[in-house]
């Protein structure tokens, strides 16, 4: 009944790297999509009304009625997805390579479609970094599985018909809600590769803004002058590049010139100076 939650398990596939594809490319794409899940789907004896599907443009989102039988989806349905992919993407120069979220709990249908915390954690784990990078590893491979921490110790770990557990590797994933733990597999490889670190460019850290080696950073985080002895060389001439002007700030009315000198050499401000404060460091005596 609209408005009610019920239990379902959920799939949510997702297309790696549609956003290179151009706008001619995106139809067969979403044409092949279609195909090899919903072939896959029907060898499973997967039907509506107990399947029902989102459109998401480069995915779909699955929900099941809770008489399917989750390990029937866990193993056949993704074996039958895994074999269907193979043989689309034969001789094809851009195959169709795909990351599966699944996860298990309650859903609430509308007349807009499906929602709950369940079904943004099948989309999450599916998108998440580490399914990217698992797959961008996973050289040749088309497909990539993210069971959620409970689908795996219910339906994964106890084994049966096409399901291995020792074929899941754990990892930890930062998601939007949070810390998660999710397991994830590639079907046809007895292990999935380990994720190269910031492959995905949302999740990549930015590099420090540390100083050279050579320079001597302020008290403020301004790079000081350059050279091994700062405003001169070891040799005791001025380096070639005139030092940056240190940094200034106005307290009211008051114009305040801090400078931060190493060794002997010229003070460079580039407004007037009212307050002078000087920090010497080092050089001539």
């Amino acid at each position: 009944m609209e408005g009610e939650a019920a239990y379902g398990f959920i799939v949510n596939v997702d297309a790696q790297g549609s956003g290179l594809l151009s706008d001619t490319e995106k139809p067969e794409m979403r044409r092949r999509l279609y195909d090899v899940t919903g072939t896959a789907f029907e060898q499973a004896g997967i039907r509506p009304p107990r399947l029902y599907q989102e459109d998401r443009g480069d995915g779909i989102l699955s929900v099941l009625a809770p008489d399917v039988p989750p390990a029937r989806v866990v193993g056949e349905w993704v074996e039958q997805l895994h074999q269907n992919l193979r043989e689309s993407n034969r001789d094809l120069r851009k195959p169709l390579r795909l990351r599966v979220g699944l996860h298990i709990g309650r859903v609430t249908a509308d007349a807009y479609g499906r929602s709950g915390r369940a079904v943004d954690l099948a989309c999450r784990l599916c998108d998440c970094g580490t399914a990217k990078a698992i797959l961008k590893a996973a050289d040749g491979a088309p497909l990539v599985v993210i069971a959620s921490d409970r689908v795996h110790e219910d339906f994964v770990l106890p084994g049966g018909r096409w399901v291995d557990p020792g074929h899941y590797r754990r990892h930890d994933v930062e998601l939007k809600e949070g810390r998660t733990t999710a397991w994830f597999m590639v079907p046809g490889r007895s292990e999935p590769p380990e994720p190269s670190e910031a492959s995905d460019p949302s999740e990549a850290t930015a590099p420090s803004a540390e100083p050279a080696p050579d320079s001597a950073a302020g008290p403020d985080g301004t790079p000081g002058p350059t050279g091994t002895n700062g405003a001169t060389g070891t040799s005791g001439t001025k380096a070639s590049t005139p030092p940056r002007p240190p940094a200034a700030t106005d307290t009211g009315g008051r114009f305040v010139q801090n400078i931060h000198q190493h060794g002997d050499g010229e003070v460079i401000a580039a407004e007037r100076i009212e307050t002078l404060n000087s920090n010497r460091r080092g050089g001539g005596r």
